[in-house]
């Protein structure tokens, strides 16, 4: 389907308002230097997964310090659900992400406006059916995790409280990765402030009952969830539709919520493989999730705590991914393949300093910074601290990795990053720490981890070099012939191709400060 035919062929033209319309806070990711472009495009990101992080910590400080480490590992198996869980919607959003931002990129209005519209009605179904097919499950997938007998049934009443949540997650995750299609970081991180501070607000209130809040224990944490989600959603929809966000489907509009059946095609055809990626790497945690539960709750809680600060080592490369797709996405619309290649080169080198920058912070700090989530006489400690000395170093190549398999699915090649992980995970890892694990018993699930990621960024990279992804597309548009100005950013130089030595510059100090670390 062409752009033309699919949507009238209604453009924001050179002379119409700028970004025809396509929103006015985020810059134009289709020209301007790249390196500070990426930066400044990643930081809300970064912000945002920051909140997000803090959020999941707090949680799990509270739940282990007021409720004990079996409720730290009711939480930390529920989470690999939880996570599970997103991994299905994850594809969907991020195609329809990049269906947008391939829109916006060639300046074609109309089509973006209708895969909103499509997308918002399937959402809405997917994410109803998940909610209900988790609460109905949730008993029978954690007896399938092996979860310890002292942390299942705070397991249960935690995860069923978050499945109910699920409906408001899902599509609060896909209006936030849609704004980032539009080339707006900043707004989502406002809303992702609001969320997190309601979140760890009402966490110990609903957790120890204070004041007129009621005792729910570990099932106050989800609640406090479901309630930060819920009120954040409805407050953001409210801003976009004020603002008349191209996001916002209006009562005159409603005709685009009736599905297009190119779209719902692409948002299948595109968005499954990487939703499944997800999937792939859920099952693979909940694997190993599974090899950990048999060594005892201090080696689980152990974990626990030690995948809190994984966490945190992952949200620079992860910022920097959702940076270099979304700006591929726009560029891949508007024609500048060679503009994409040098986005992929600079966010790569950005990806080995900002991840190995943290990962040395943490192994200076071990194990005060585990103290946060691990009392100081719990004989999780070591163990945790004995974790992070093999695992973290493995997030490096992880980190490289994910930036390439961004660039490679923002033109719609989604099956090779997928055989990628698949290898990676369940030919690599997973064998890895079974056939090792009665020779090396814990060690041989901790030596994994790296030689995983090690894995996966040898077969993205090698994609990426050599494959055929710049050929794909995910929707055919036809771009502009002026660069799209969305009025979003801070004005640049007119002529792009008159910036490119100062990117080289940028490419060779984001490589000599990679090869510093």
């Amino acid at each position: 389907m062409t752009a033309e035919t699919s949507t009238g062929g209604r453009r924001a033209g050179p002379g119409g308002p700028p970004g025809g319309g396509f929103g006015r806070k985020g810059p134009d990711l289709t020209v301007g230097p790249i390196g500070k472009t990426l930066i400044m495009f990643s930081l809300p990101v970064l912000g945002s997964n920051i909140l997000q992080s803090l959020n999941g910590s707090a949680n799990a400080v509270w739940v282990s310090h007021v409720l004990g480490e079996a409720a730290l590992t009711a939480t930390s198996n529920s989470n690999q659900i939880f996570f599970l869980m997103l991994g299905a919607v994850f594809g969907v959003s991020m195609a329809a992400n990049i269906m947008i931002g391939q829109a916006v990129g060639a300046r074609d209005e109309a089509l973006a406006k209708k895969v909103v519209g499509t997308c918002t009605t399937f959402f809405i179904v997917l994410s109803l059916a998940v909610g209900i097919a988790g609460g109905i499950l949730t008993p029978h997938i954690l007896d399938a995790m092996g979860t310890p007998a002292a942390a299942r049934p705070d397991a249960i009443a935690y995860l069923r409280v978050i499945f109910a949540a699920m409906p408001f997650m899902y599509f609060f995750s896909f209006v936030m990765m849609a704004q980032r299609g539009v080339g707006d970081s900043r707004t989502p991180f406002y809303f992702a402030l609001v969320q997190v501070g309601l979140d760890i607000t009402f966490n110990p209130l609903l957790i120890m009952g204070v004041g007129p809040f009621p005792k729910m224990g570990i099932a106050g944490s989800a609640t406090s969830t479901l309630i930060a989600q819920t009120f954040t959603l409805a407050v953001m929809l409210a801003h976009l539709y004020r603002k008349r966000s191209i996001l916002v489907i209006r009562p005159s509009e409603w005709r685009l919520l009736i599905p297009d059946v190119a779209i719902i095609r692409q948002l299948f055809v595109k968005g499954l493989p990487m939703g499944f990626q997800m999937i792939v790497i859920s099952l693979a945690a909940v694997t190993m999730m599974s090899f950990v539960n048999r060594y005892g709750v201090h080696t689980s809680a152990a974990y626990g705590a030690a995948t809190q600060l994984w966490t945190y080592v992952q949200m620079p490369a992860m910022a920097l991914g959702a940076a270099v797709s979304s700006m591929a996405a726009q560029n891949v619309g508007a024609g500048k393949m060679d503009r994409v290649e040098r986005v992929a080169m600079i966010g790569a080198g950005y990806a080995i300093l900002f991840t190995g920058l943290p990962i040395l912070v943490i192994y200076l700090a071990d194990p005060w910074v585990l103290r946060a989530f691990l009392p100081g006489a719990s004989p999780s400690l070591p163990i945790a601290v004995h974790i992070n000395s093999i695992v973290l170093w493995g997030f490096v190549p992880f980190g490289m990795a994910f930036i390439f398999s961004g660039i490679v699915r923002a033109t719609g090649a989604v099956w090779p990053p997928l055989l990628a992980m698949i290898i990676a995970l369940w030919v690599v890892r997973v064998p890895l720490a079974h056939f090792l694990e009665p020779h090396l018993a814990a060690d041989a699930i901790w030596i994994s981890f790296p030689i995983g990621s090690t894995t996966t960024l040898i077969l993205a990279g090698g994609y990426y070099r050599w494959g055929g992804w710049r050929k794909s597309r995910m929707l055919h548009v036809t771009p502009s012939a002026d660069a799209p100005d969305t009025g979003l950013g801070q004005p640049m130089m007119d002529e792009s191709e008159a910036i490119n030595e100062e990117e080289e510059r940028e490419l060779t100090l984001a490589a000599e400060g990679a090869a510093g670390l």
